[in-house]
This record gives C-alpha cells, structure tokens and sequence, in this order.
C-alpha cells in the first residue's frame, strides 16, 4: 500500500501544480505543504534516519532561501520558490542540482515558446479563454510551475523513493 502512495503522491502534485501556473498563474500553498506533509510521513513510515531527514530539511530550506531571493528580485514568483523548495525536500541533496538545472534548462525553452505565443495574435476560438489571454498578456511572466513540475517527474524515478517503491513490488 505504501508504493502505491509513493507513485501517485509527489507525482500528482508535480502534475496538479503545473496545471494550476497554467491555467492561473499561481500555485497554491497547499500544494507545498502537501509535499512537506507527505514526506515528513513517508519517511517516517520508510524508517528514514533522522540524519537523512535532516538532510533533506538543510536542502529544502537552502533552495527556499534562494527562491525568496529571487523573487525578492522579481526573477521568479514566490509559488515557484516554495514549490522547488518542497520538491527539493522530497528529491534530497544527491538529486536536487540535476532538478534545478532540468527545470532551467525546460524554463529556459518554455520561455521562448512563451515569447513566440506571445508576439502573434490569439486564434479566434482561444480569445474568449481567460487563461490564454492570461498566458499572452506580456505583463505576465511564464508559469514556471510547469518546468519545474516536468523537471521534478523526470528526476523522481532515480530518486531512492521508486528505488523504495521497487523493492517493496519485489516482496509483494
């Protein structure tokens, strides 16, 4: 039972997330504290030691603390910083410098693509969307949740949760 939480859970919310930024450019803080939640209970239920635990806490707030710099900066928005913190504390320290580059480097074309939808007209049939006209409106920025939910579901299979999730199949 426990795989089975552990396979739907943080992928869920990486996927919930980024269609959230998509449709309203916001990412709720429930969905960081979900993740906060869940990992807190899956590593106690997976007998994670405490200095484990620690870890992953001293890597969630290091990236925390750098994403409210950037958005002190204006770079990114306070959504973003809390849910690459929270997915830092599920990924841990060996797996969140592969994730951050990832959602970088998916921003990064996200961006463009963003940019191009931007500099033409809006087809008739989306017009009428509030979330497309959202999504055009160069005021905006990009929904960063995206790339950084895409990141996060690439990098999790390597992650010692499926290693977890395998070896718990295997005895089943």
């Amino acid at each position: 039972m426990l795989e089975y939480g552990l396979v739907f859970i943080f992928p869920f919310m990486m996927i919930f997330s980024s269609f959230s930024d998509l449709f309203s450019m916001n990412i709720s803080n429930n969905v960081s504290m979900i993740l906060i939640a869940s990992f807190v209970g899956f590593a106690l239920m997976m007998g994670m030691d405490f200095q484990t635990i620690l870890w992953h806490f001293m890597t969630f707030a290091l990236v925390l603390t750098i994403g409210f710099v950037l958005f002190a900066l204006n770079v990114i928005g306070g959504g973003d910083a809390k849910l690459a913190a929270s997915t830092a504390l599920w990924l841990g320290w060996a797996h969140t410098a592969p994730y951050i580059l990832l959602a970088s480097f998916i921003g990064g074309i996200l961006t463009l693509l963003i940019l191009k939808f931007r500099s033409g007209l809006i087809p008739e049939k989306l017009n009428k969307m509030e979330w497309v006209l959202r999504l055009h409106d160069k005021k905006n920025g990009a929904p960063y949740g995206i790339a950084l939910g895409l990141a996060a579901l690439i990098i999790y299979p390597s992650t010692p949760w499926m290693e977890q999730v395998i070896a718990l199949t295997a005895g089943a």
